[in-house]
């Protein structure tokens, strides 16, 4: 397996390991990954959570956190290593973010939920490499023109993320639970063709990554033939021994059914996948009272969103999972056990 091209560094192995907010990928998982021949990406969503002053000012918490968390990952891994973040365009201070992680010299910045339309004029100036997440190929064609027109920006990595993935989809729910929905073979065999006009137009390597469902060896060598240059996991890293999130959480991972798998509508007005808990389920028929708002996510309305999700994800991370919204892509079920991600990444690779 040949590892993916970022800049001038180059990964041992094809995997990149998705970033996971509210505080699950954290340095000591990134850093971990990427040490051992991965990607290891950092999530920015609410990376101060910890911080003593993230209620009175979750901004300065967050911008702080991040060069923190950027320098304590890169020790981890070494600075030959590549190490990324994943930045939601829908974060409210979304510019502010970005322009953090580059002046910290991260090597690479995947962003989604939101088309990242003026990315590269953040990163203007530095070596930090971008990759905008895409559903479609016309979603990939609207960006990769966009910033070529505008910016003469052709981006440094696509990264496809599929209707199986964890988290917020970049989806209509009726998409996600109708039988015919889209099969990310299929999104992944268009937009490789379409990004090999690009490369050969403008005489750049541009890596296509597979994401969503990614389980095994085997799911992994089949995007490659495909043409994908590397595919992005999430869920399996949950359930590591590195892996910045709480033990409950990751039980949490171990003990769910295929029946607790369900397509939730998220209060910041996105589908996603999550472990169907009793919070959620109390979601349904209740609302939450809403103490503080972190003003996170640009399309959450505190009046009429049914509870806080800074707060939900927060309490999931922590541990307090009665309270609390689970995250998890679509294979949660086949976890059985928290393994090193020494072990896990030999596993994939061998």
């Amino acid at each position: 397996m040949e590892g993916i091209k970022i800049g001038d560094k180059k990964s041992k192995y094809p995997i990149i390991q998705g970033g996971m907010g509210v505080g699950v990928s954290m340095h000591k998982l990134a850093g971990t990954v990427s040490k051992e021949g991965g990607i290891g990406v950092i999530s920015t969503a609410d990376i101060g959570y910890n911080q003593e002053d993230f209620n009175k000012n979750p901004m300065k918490a967050n911008l702080r956190a991040i060069g923190e968390e950027i320098k304590k990952a890169r020790k981890l891994a070494g600075d030959d290593k590549i190490l990324g973040v994943n930045i939601m365009v829908a974060l409210n201070n979304y510019k502010e973010i970005v322009k953090e992680c580059v002046k910290n010299k991260i090597d690479l910045i995947i962003s989604g939920a939101g088309i990242p339309k003026e990315l590269p004029e953040y990163v203007r100036g530095s070596n930090t490499k971008i990759a905008p997440i895409v559903s479609s190929l016309r979603c990939c064609k609207i960006i990769v023109k966009h910033w070529i027109k505008k910016y003469n920006y052709i981006p440094d990595m696509i990264v496809i993320e599929g209707p199986e993935a964890g988290g917020h989809l970049g989806f209509k729910k009726e998409e996600l639970e109708e039988e015919n929905k889209p099969k990310l073979e299929d999104i992944t065999k268009e937009i490789v063709e379409y990004i090999k006009e690009i490369e050969n137009e403008h005489n750049k390597q541009i890596p296509v990554i597979a994401a969503g469902g990614i389980w095994d060896k085997k799911d992994i060598e089949r995007y490659l033939k495909l043409g994908a240059s590397g595919v992005q996991m999430a869920t399996r890293f949950v359930a590591t021994h590195e892996c910045d999130a709480s033990d409950e959480f990751k039980k949490a991972y171990i003990n769910a059914k295929k029946e607790d798998i369900k397509i939730i509508n998220s209060p910041v007005g996105m589908p996603g996948r999550a472990i169907y808990n009793t919070f959620i389920k109390q979601t349904e028929n209740k609302k939450y009272k809403i103490d503080k708002c972190y003003n996170c996510i640009k399309t959450c309305n505190v009046s009429d969103t049914p509870y806080c999700i800074t707060k939900a994800l927060v309490n999931a991370v922590k541990g307090d999972i009665q309270n609390a919204l689970v995250f998890c892509g679509s294979n949660v079920d086949k976890v059985k056990k928290i393994v090193s991600v020494h072990n896990l990444m030999q596993e994939l690779v061998n």
